[in-house]
């Protein structure tokens, strides 16, 4: 899971519960709240991403890198709470090849 990388968490579950942590504090939900990844440039993976926000209101951006390999995506979504933007995080580890940020 890329989302490890270079994190002192070990453990998937250790790090969200770390992460839902500094939601709550840093954020006052309900609100809009940028979700960035990077993916191979792949219109099935956006395409799965997509699914992962199915029934929520956002908003997104893509852009591909210089090369055309790799395409940055930013979704805006608007979120209840800190719950629902890690599940959105889980989700989104699964597709094979996305980075989250």
């Amino acid at each position: 899971m890329d989302i490890l990388q270079g994190n002192q968490h070990s453990n998937p579950e250790e790090f969200y519960s770390s992460l839902k942590e500094k939601l709550e504090g840093h954020h006052d939900f309900p609100e809009d709240y940028l979700f960035k990844f990077i993916i191979p440039t792949d219109q099935a993976k956006l395409t799965e991403i997509y699914k992962v926000f199915d029934g929520v209101k956002f908003t997104l951006g893509n852009r591909e890198s210089k090369n055309g390999k790799y395409t940055a995506c930013n979704i805006n979504a608007f979120v209840l709470d800190a719950d629902q933007v890690v599940t959105i995080y889980k989700e989104v580890a699964k597709i094979e090849g996305v980075i989250l940020l």
